[in-house]
């Protein structure tokens, strides 16, 4: 299931990264490794904003379906 598809409310674990390689650097920097737990927090018009490791990160939803989870 794709991290954009999840309500909010949801914690779900990371279990890929479908970006290119510069992309998913940045995304593991930012905590979005596989096996990490993220939680949906809200939406705004333009995206989620998810709680990673402690961290408040808003992400846009083209991102988000990008992230698979389970």
């Amino acid at each position: 299931m794709a991290l954009a598809m999840v309500a909010i409310g949801e914690t779900r674990t990371i279990k890929e990264l479908r970006v290119k390689e510069e992309m998913k650097r940045h995304l593991q920097d930012l905590g979005f490794t596989v096996g990490e737990k993220v939680h949906v927090v809200g939406e705004n018009a333009s995206g989620l904003i998810l709680l990673v490791k402690g961290a408040r990160i808003a992400l846009n939803r083209g991102l988000a379906t990008k992230i698979s989870v389970a």
